[in-house]
């Protein structure tokens, strides 16, 4: 099992999501802006090294406005080849399982025809990245349903077209994850079935919205969807805020369910992605606790 958590660190006086304002583009400010979200990127992962936390999800402002027209001169690949492959081999040589996870503004069944080429720009842009980084098909890059448009039978059958027809980058390395909106684990399956995409099991959500399974029960069924190509199942943990609506994640670790969570695996083997307000430092909690049961980290 690995753990880890999502786009910042902050434990340290960096971001690797620095942009700027779209009005103030230029080839110099891309590359100055590049330049400094690499260079913290590989600080972030040699912290996550060090605390033993193999389970990274990098932002997906690495590279600002790289799926947007006004960059599309912009070689991005080529100019940063060299820093590029050097993170992706400090990621293969200590094992660290990477992800993405595209904005809102990523949906695939828009009725929208600009928001769906828009979005296929995106998910192409994110593909192109973790290939720019030499990593193979098991570092995913995740996305939702996007939403039911006032059909939720079409909506469906609209996404399962349109994931059919992205480039075959795009595809090795898309997952669905299930909400409490718009995509059951159920309706997560069901898309599976028809086109063979892995679902990613968020442990929160189902919580909110199921068909009576058990969240154990939820993550088996979600965990058979992943070929040995796609790598161990990831998993988003997290447990509600309880001072906001339901599905906001907590601000800190609950420990207690943590562990109690963990112990309910028993034999599973997932990668888990703490979905919690504090980052690093929940990480750093929840491996203490993988420790003290002896979870075993490959």
């Amino acid at each position: 099992m690995k753990v880890g958590y999502p786009a910042v660190n902050q434990a340290l006086a960096c971001r690797s999501s620095g942009t700027f304002r779209l009005a103030s583009y230029s080839e110099q400010r891309m590359t100055e802006t590049i330049t400094a979200n690499l260079a913290c990127l590989r600080r972030v992962l040699a912290w996550n090294t060090e605390h033993r936390l193999l389970f990274f999800r990098i932002t997906s402002d690495l590279v600002p406005f790289a799926s947007h027209p006004v960059s599309g001169g912009y070689d991005w690949r080529g100019r940063f080849a060299g820093e590029l492959a050097d993170i992706g081999a400090y990621v293969r040589a200590h094992d660290v399982r990477i992800s993405l996870h595209p904005g809102q503004f990523v949906v695939l069944n828009s009725p929208s025809e600009s928001t769906y080429a828009s979005s296929v720009a995106e998910l192409v842009y994110h593909a192109e990245l973790l290939d720019a980084l030499g990593l193979d098909p098991s570092h995913k890059v995740q996305v939702h349903l996007g939403g039911r448009h006032g059909d939720a039978e079409r909506g469906m059958q609209v996404w399962a077209r349109r994931y059919a027809a992205l480039p075959e980058p795009v595809r090795e390395r898309l997952v669905i994850e299930n909400d409490e909106r718009d995509a059951s684990l159920a309706d997560c399956l069901r898309l599976h079935a028809e086109v063979g995409v892995p679902v990613l099991f968020d442990t929160l959500h189902h919580s909110i919205r199921n068909d009576g399974e058990t969240v154990l029960k939820g993550l088996d069924r979600a965990a058979a969807t992943w070929r040995p190509v796609d790598g161990m199942p990831m998993v988003d943990y997290s447990t509600q805020d309880p001072a906001r609506r339901p599905g906001a994640h907590a601000v800190t670790l609950d420990v207690e369910h943590f562990r109690s969570f963990v112990r309910r695996l028993r034999h599973r083997d997932v990668d888990v992605m703490l979905e919690i307000k504090n980052k690093e430092a929940s990480a750093l909690q929840a491996r203490v606790v993988l420790d003290e049961l002896g979870a075993v980290q490959r």
